[in-house]
């Protein structure tokens, strides 16, 4: 898909069609072991190795909303992928992006971020993260810099 052809979709199109790409790249990303979840575990990768960060997804829900240290992280953190090129969007809905990318064994206590990385052996090749970028750039174009998904419902 094109930026154009992106540019030319409806606002409610856009938004289902990006919930499905994001939704897709994190199953994805599961299963090659490139994620990242986690606040500070997401600052260490940052921090160690930032050209492995390919996408950032912020989340959070009502009952963080008002949680001061988190929205301090979430800047910093929007900061640092701002200023190294990293795609960035944020979901609104922790339970379902837990769900996503946890294992159905265990609670995610905290998935208010989560980084999609490079493998080891370099970058991979996914037609939904290409989607995802163009979706960020599209935005930051329209002075959204952080552009809101809605995962779609199981």
């Amino acid at each position: 898909m094109t930026l154009e052809e992106v540019i030319v979709q409806k606002p409610i199109e856009r938004a289902q069609c990006t919930g499905k790409a994001l939704e897709e790249v994190l199953e994805t990303a599961k299963a090659n072991d490139c994620l990242t979840i986690g606040v500070y575990e997401s600052a260490k990768v940052m921090n160690i190795d930032p050209d492995s960060v390919s996408f950032c997804v912020l989340a959070t829900d009502e009952e963080f909303e008002c949680d001061i240290a988190l929205q301090i992280h979430f800047t910093l953190i929007q900061a640092f992928c701002f200023d190294n090129d990293i795609s960035i969007v944020r979901v609104s809905d922790m339970q379902r992006l837990a769900e996503i990318v946890g294992d159905k064994s265990e609670q995610l206590d905290d998935a208010h971020c989560v980084l999609i990385t490079n493998p080891a052996e370099g970058s991979w090749e996914d037609p939904a993260l290409d989607k995802l970028h163009l979706f960020c750039e599209e935005s930051r174009s329209l002075n959204d810099w952080v552009p809101e998904i809605t995962l779609p419902e199981r």
